[in-house]
């Protein structure tokens, strides 16, 4: 039967209703319809707002991640890895070389052995009585001297003397251990760098003494042993610090550390030849304060932290990470184009800004404002985007907070958009809060900042640490004050090594 005979038996029936029995089935149908429509409408407010709540949640989701610490890349113009394939690196099939790698030897030996050839590793025929070719092999192999199997044990005596000039008992001293200690300078020295250059923990340090030294030392010992001598070194540690203040360019960041299983926070502030570290109870504007003081007449580099705003001095924002949140919320919400095209235009503005920094001196001081003025209206009129939806209104939001750190680089020749140098300064503080977890106590804390900032500084200046370390508490020893880094960068003839920020 098709659909037109069925729709003509359906009219031909309903003729034969009577007109009330029509008339009440058309109401009813009304009221059915009605209902239905209210229904269909309800459902879609609620779809809406269920649509409404869950973009609002997948905001503040990807807010989480965009506030977590960042990954450190080291390349703000690195957009997502996904999709793309890795390409192979050219040598990697290469066969791999015999030795301890490709580096220059030291051509100058200290001494000379000869290895003879007394019998055949084929047949055993006996070779000792045949003359060596010509053609022998040469080679030069760089070792290490093996550590002694007991540690060597000194007497000390100390002879006493009376001045009658001063009316006291003079009592000889002795540069072989700090005044009262039973651990030697080479041993604590060791000790020191151990803790701090390689992150080692006491239980491990303890460990490697007892197997290679024979010498007994508890944990407890060598945490004592250690706080005493960042104790000594506190001239050395305020050094670092009026030259972190002295510095044109600052660098500054933090990150989490445990003391007493407790949330405290390791800070770093930085320049090109010293790096200043202190623990901290708070992540907040004081420890800003009591580092830096109210006032910095460089420019500070930070990642965006509203802890640093409290420092009155100009101040340029890690671009890279603000960028790398635009990226997160692109990728968390790749429907929206309109967060991908804000993305590419604000990534050409400083693309534009950076080249503008490079070009300054070719450019000339007035067309170099003029241009400097127009990307700042570039900046200004991007936040002015019109209609944006909600997650796009959030990434606006960052910006402004940011908008006046922007651009500052650009005004200055060695500023960097970026605070990539800060982050590898306080890298080293990162591995070892993985491995020791942090600190026991307060004053390890102190310890560690003090230690790890004369470590630092001495590297960023290519100065040897351990040597540094010994100089200085030798000079303690004999003086009462430990040896600055200035006085031993003048006996040893190594002026200040001013490495660029990464």
């Amino acid at each position: 039967m098709s659909i037109k005979s069925i729709l003509i038996a359906t009219y031909l029936t309903l003729l034969k209703w009577p007109k009330r029995k029509l008339i009440n089935a058309l109401e009813s149908l009304r009221t059915s319809y009605t209902e239905l429509e209210s229904q269909v409408n309800k459902l879609k407010e609620e779809n809406a707002k269920l649509k409404q709540q869950l973009e609002q949640d997948k905001i503040k989701d990807t807010n989480k991640q965009v506030n977590k610490p960042s990954s450190k890349q080291a390349e703000w113009e690195k957009g997502s890895s996904k999709g793309k394939s890795k390409k192979k690196r050219k040598g990697r099939n290469r066969k791999p070389r015999k030795g301890a790698g490709n580096r220059a030897k030291n051509q100058v030996p200290n001494s000379e052995q000869t290895a003879t050839v007394d019998r055949c590793d084929l047949c055993g025929k006996d070779l000792s009585a045949q003359p060596p070719l010509e053609s022998s092999n040469e080679r030069i192999i760089e070792d290490i001297v093996t550590p002694p199997e007991e540690t060597v044990v000194t007497q000390v005596i100390q002879e006493k003397k009376y001045c009658s000039e001063c009316q006291e008992v003079i009592t000889a001293k002795s540069d072989l251990a700090l005044p009262g200690a039973d651990i030697g300078i080479n041993a604590t020295v060791l000790v020191c760098y151990l803790w701090v250059a390689l992150c080692l923990p006491y239980t491990k340090i303890k460990e490697y003494l007892a197997t290679f030294y024979k010498l007994p030392v508890s944990t407890s010992g060598l945490c004592r042993h250690v706080i005493r001598v960042a104790g000594i070194m506190k001239d050395v540690y305020d050094e670092v610090l009026i030259g972190v203040k002295n510095g044109g360019i600052l660098h500054a960041d933090e990150t989490g550390w445990r003391v007493r299983g407790r949330n405290w926070w390791l800070w770093v502030f930085g320049t090109q030849d010293s790096a200043y570290f202190t623990v901290d109870k708070t992540r907040g504007s004081d420890v800003v304060r009591r580092v830096v003081g109210e006032i910095f007449f460089g420019v500070l580099v930070v990642d965006g932290w509203g802890a640093y705003l409290s420092l009155l001095c100009e101040q340029q924002s890690c671009l890279s990470h603000l960028l790398r949140k635009i990226r997160k919320f692109r990728d968390a919400f790749p429907h929206l184009s309109d967060i991908v095209k804000f993305y590419l235009k604000f990534r050409r503005i400083i693309r534009d800004g950076e080249r503008l920094q490079k070009n300054r001196d070719q450019l000339g001081e007035l067309i170099f404002q003029r241009r400097l003025k127009r990307l700042k209206k570039r900046l200004a009129d991007l936040l002015q985007w019109p209609n944006p939806d909600n997650v796009l209104e959030e990434i606006i939001k960052k910006v402004k907070r940011q908008q006046p750190r922007i651009l500052t680089f650009v005004e200055h020749p060695d500023v960097p958009f970026h605070n990539n140098y800060a982050e590898y300064l306080i890298r080293i503080g990162v591995l070892k809060r993985k491995i020791s977890g942090g600190s026991v106590s307060a004053q390890g804390a102190h310890a560690y900042a003090v230690l790890l900032s004369i470590y630092t500084t001495c590297k960023l200046r290519e100065i040897s640490f351990p040597k540094f370390l010994k100089e200085s508490l030798r000079h303690y020893i004999k003086t009462g004050h430990p040896l600055s880094l200035k006085s031993y960068q003048e006996i040893t003839a190594d002026g200040p090594v001013v490495k660029k920020a990464a």
